[in-house]
């Protein structure tokens, strides 16, 4: 078929059909039918600083369009190529449909429409064909197409990512990895559905009234055009009748979902309309890989979740200490090989342990929870929205030249922030005046100062203060030590940094009030760091001074002015490995201030050990959580 001629002045441009009746007749059918419906959406997306905005946008025959044109061209060149995409499009679909129909009518006995025309409108005037791309595509413009109207959308809310876990289990929490531009999810619309089951009456039942919806049921425009030109239009536009069934799940509008049961074996599917506050953006819709699996089974923490069901009440203060192993440590082949032989692989994998983190820390339904080694995705993209979802604000702190860190959750409707304070150890030593006099004493071991400055631990710490009683604030304070096990000597100095910062902060900044403070030390009980912890000093004449050998060794005397002590004791241990299991984490209060209402049980030792060591199908760290009630004295 030859291609249409385009003429036009101003902003105008005119499609002249190119021959064909068929042709004609469908744009006919086509105009009528679309000027009795609403508006449809033309999506523009134009940043300042990208050379290139795109447009996508539903031509009337169902096919998509999505164009890059340069911000700086005439508004004409871009409706010159608008046009004769419409042609195009249009010429497809009348040839689609004059193959499929047995009698089509004979060339040249249909009427010819008047001459369809495509423009932008803006405020009911028409823009000028030398208008740049850039100040004509505004919000609330009119591009008409034909008789077709679109209402112009400039940077609506936009879904630039969506993913689902590849392992989705059974009572456990499945939270959508999301990227959005120009939205927010607690402004975004999520609505989820579940795959009708074969068999069942008109292709599933809905409970509820839930609506049951084909898979050809939405068409949603994409986030993002091609990197250049016209994508090209779907041969069969919303033609999918074979594929299955969706029944939506009544009542699950939220991020995070819970499959059921009743849900084992069949697939889900999510869409979410990207929202900002003020307006939403184009859905998009995404089909889980597979179906929903059953669970493994008896988890290490379904017994402690029997303690934590409810929220502790408004004089108490739960407090949760985890490190839950970043997937750079437990997803390589050194640790499949070595450190965790006896797990099964995909009980490594970041996707299975996501599934069992978030149904474990939602469980304990935490005040307070300080959690290390988080990987920076998954603190962003799972742990952050998922437990958003339960009530918990995150904060999250880097570790420098890594790619996980230290994160601390909150409960909203307990505790306000009132600031963070947060320090890398090495460079508070180095810089922060406070630490003058433990910075003098180390020039005298150049060694072991040296070795400090190299360590990229780091401590978080965050004012809180309760929603309930605005004179109760707490500086909860979140670390992961130094972790090798001829370190003891660092790991003393950097509890050291820690204190005299803490007590600077307490002191200072915030006068009286109370430290919790919670972390990986990579300490047991019978450590100097552990000692000078508990007891407020630590003398010269410590062995952990010389924990790597005669070089490095360091004598100081090192005291704090804080009362510490263990709220959960000296559990055997809180770490389990092949090759080694010992009291590593603690959560250190403020025994003037604070008092422990209660501890929760630890898991047995036979649920520990059923899989020989940690990680394992049952549970996702090598290490275990430290969980207590506490309440102000």
């Amino acid at each position: 078929m030859g291609r249409g001629r385009l003429s036009g002045r101003g902003s105008m441009w005119r499609l002249q059909p190119a021959g064909s009746s068929a042709l004609r007749g469908a744009w006919a059918r086509i105009s009528a039918r679309a000027g009795t419906e609403t508006m449809e959406r033309a999506v523009v997306r134009c940043v300042p600083s990208e050379p290139k905005l795109s447009l996508s946008f539903a031509l009337a025959d169902g096919s998509h369009k999505h164009m890059q044109r340069d911000q700086s061209e005439p508004l004409g060149r871009a409706l010159s190529r608008i046009a004769t995409n419409a042609l195009k499009g249009h010429a497809k679909a009348a040839a689609r449909k004059g193959r499929r129909a047995a009698g089509a009518e004979p060339a040249g006995t249909a009427a010819s429409p008047a001459e369809p025309v495509v423009k932008l409108y803006y405020r009911e005037e028409a823009v000028g064909d030398d208008v740049l791309n850039v100040d004509a595509w505004q919000d609330g413009a009119v591009l008409q197409i034909g008789d077709v109207k679109y209402k112009v959308e400039r940077n609506p809310p936009a879904v630039t990512e969506l993913q689902l876990p590849r392992y989705i289990m059974a009572g456990f929490p499945v939270c959508p990895k999301l990227g959005l531009e120009f939205g927010e999810p607690a402004s975004s619309v999520f609505r989820w559905y579940r795959e009708a089951r074969p068999g069942a009456a008109g292709g599933g039942v809905a409970a509820a009234g839930a609506p049951i919806a084909h898979a050809s049921g939405a068409n949603p425009v994409p986030a993002a055009p091609p990197p250049d030109g016209d994508a090209p239009a779907s041969e069969e536009p919303g033609a999918s009748s074979a594929g299955p069934v969706w029944v939506e799940v009544g009542g699950a509008h939220e991020r995070v979902f819970t499959p059921s049961n009743a849900d084992i074996g069949l697939r889900l599917k999510l869409r979410c309309t990207p929202g900002n506050g003020q307006r939403l953006g184009p859905s998009r819709e995404l089909e889980s890989a597979g179906p929903v699996e059953a669970g493994p089974g008896a988890c290490t923490f379904d017994q402690r979740h029997m303690y934590t069901k409810r929220v502790s009440g408004d004089a108490l203060l739960r407090a949760v200490t985890y490190n839950v192993l970043a997937d750079v440590y437990a997803h390589t082949e050194h640790s499949r090989a070595v450190l965790y032989p006896y797990c099964a692989p995909y009980a490594l994998g970041l996707d299975y342990r996501l599934n069992l983190l978030q149904k474990e820390l939602s469980g304990y339904s935490a005040d307070v929870l300080c959690l290390q080694e988080v990987d920076r995705s998954v603190f962003h993209d799972s742990l952050a929205p998922a437990l958003d979802a339960f009530g918990l604000q995150g904060l999250f702190r880097l570790k420098q030249h890594q790619h996980e860190g230290l994160a601390t959750f909150f409960r909203r409707d307990k505790f306000r922030l009132l600031a963070q304070h947060d320090i890398a150890y090495h460079q508070a030593l180095a810089t922060d005046p406070v630490h003058g006099p433990l910075l003098e004493q180390l020039a005298r071991y150049p060694q072991a100062r040296d070795r400090v400055l190299q360590r990229s631990s780091a401590l978080q710490v965050s004012i809180l203060q309760s929603t309930k009683d605005p004179s109760k604030k707490i500086c909860v304070a979140n670390t992961h030590l130094y972790w090798h096990p001829r370190g003891g000597h660092i790991r003393l100095i950097q509890m050291a940094v820690a204190l005299t910062h803490l007590n600077h902060v307490t002191q200072d900044l915030y006068p009286g009030v109370p430290v919790l403070f919670c972390g990986d030390f990579n300490s047991t009980p019978s450590t100097g760091m552990y000692t000078f912890v508990s007891t407020g000093s630590v003398s010269a004449d410590h062995e952990d001074w010389a924990s790597n050998g005669e070089e490095e060794r360091c004598n100081m005397s090192l005291s704090h002015p804080f009362r510490l002590k263990s709220a959960c004791g000296e559990p055997a241990y809180t770490n389990y490995v092949g090759g080694f299991h010992g009291c590593l984490d603690y959560i250190f209060i403020d025994f003037t201030a604070l008092e422990v209402e209660q501890v929760i049980p630890m898991p047995s030792h036979e649920e520990v050990t059923t899989h020989q060591a940690l990680p394992s199908v049952s549970h996702p760290s090598d290490h275990i959580a430290l969980i207590c009630d506490l309440k102000w004295k």
